[in-house]
């Protein structure tokens, strides 16, 4: 039986400062580390339950080196914690078991009482990490099309988690992700109107058909790209699937926004989809317009020409008022073309958000 739940970043914290620093200071009194736990993980997110304690989830912890003593130590620290590390912490094992190849590498905790721990103490460089992570050297300048290629979802990740001990600039590195370039924010909030408005027009005239199923779809389409524009307009980074509406609720509109957005989820015909929808237009409206980076613009739906179906979005306002304020030379290119946005509004293949490797070929779409 397991000890009652602790969440994920509280026990790495204590696991740092009670199992490892303590093998640490003993063993390598003058080694320079950071000590974190960021990247992967609900409980980097702040959102592990009991039930995330079934895969990938226990005392762990991520130690980061300079180059040099990654070299000449990681298998001596590797050795020191696999033999002196206690079985069992907070009551939970330190032992995981191998990654099982049938289920993409998942680890479980696994309770031992003697022999080698098969801990979760990770060893990396920063920028080891970061190369790993996002296929990206975080010594090199960020340009419009990293920005671009970033998964938001990674970006929430790396500037989520926690830092426990820092003696080589991991913060400050970590810093560099906090938030968008201004300019790319702008793209990017240009971009998520674009979508509403090429997809507003289409769930009525779906539904106007009888076809209810795939109006259904539009508009759950649209309440997807609704809450991604209030993530942006918080300047909050959007989570992956499983997190995004958890996530949402914590955002300051998420009180008055929500209720509209069930509503639309939950309606039974097109013309009640509808009419939520056009509360949740005109509320991310006025959300825009209290950001004044552009002149106030009309926060009423309208008919769509001369159909009855009301939008917000009618000419992309919104998308081109918002173009008209960047300034930076390679983002200011990009709005002369379709505004595809970022990888998360081309895309939400779960492979191209997760896998890094893309990102060169991704890259050239911005170049």
């Amino acid at each position: 039986m397991m000890a009652n739940f602790i969440n994920g970043l509280e026990l790495s914290r204590l696991f740092y400062l009670e199992a490892v620093k303590p093998l640490l200071d003993e063993n390598f009194p003058h080694l320079r580390y950071g000590a974190a736990l960021t990247g992967y993980g609900s409980e980097v997110l702040g959102f592990d339950t009991e039930m995330s304690t079934d895969h990938d989830w226990g005392a762990r912890l991520m130690i980061f080196l300079d180059e040099v003593d990654f070299a000449a130590h990681q298998t001596a620290l590797d050795d020191i914690l696999s033999r002196r590390l206690p079985y069992e912490f907070r009551g939970y094992p330190t032992n995981f078991s191998p990654p099982n190849p049938d289920d993409k590498g998942t680890r479980r905790l696994e309770k031992i009482e003697r022999g080698l721990i098969n801990h979760r103490v990770g060893f990396f460089t920063i920028r080891g990490f970061f190369l790993d992570y996002l296929n990206f050297d975080p010594n090199r300048p960020l340009e419009a099309a990293d920005w671009l290629t970033f998964p938001e979802q990674k970006l929430r990740t790396i500037t989520a988690g926690a830092v426990y001990h820092d003696e080589l600039g991991l913060r400050e590195t970590l810093r560099k992700f906090e938030y968008y370039p201004r300019d790319v924010w702008l793209y990017l909030l240009a971009s998520g109107w674009n979508r509403i408005s090429q997809d507003e027009h289409l769930m009525g005239r779906a539904g106007s058909v009888g076809d209810e199923i795939g109006a259904g779809i539009i508009a759950a389409r649209l309440v997807r790209d609704l809450m991604r524009l209030c993530f942006l307009m918080e300047k909050q980074y959007a989570p992956y699937p499983k997190w995004f509406g958890t996530a949402f609720l914590k955002l300051k509109c998420a009180d008055d926004l929500s209720p509209a957005l069930k509503n639309v989820l939950s309606a039974e015909n097109w013309r009640e989809r509808e009419k939520f929808l056009v509360v949740a237009y005109e509320y991310v409206a006025e959300m825009h317009n209290r950001l004044e980076i552009t002149e106030p613009l009309p926060a009423t739906a309208a008919n769509f020409f001369n159909r009855p179906f009301l939008v917000i979005h009618l000419h992309g306002k919104f998308a081109d008022e918002i173009s008209r304020r960047i300034n930076e030379p390679s983002i200011k290119r990009l709005t002369e073309s379709p505004l595809i946005g970022s990888i998360d509004q081309i895309s939400d293949n779960t492979d191209i958000l997760s896998d890094p490797r893309w990102r060169e070929t991704l890259r050239k779409l911005y170049e």
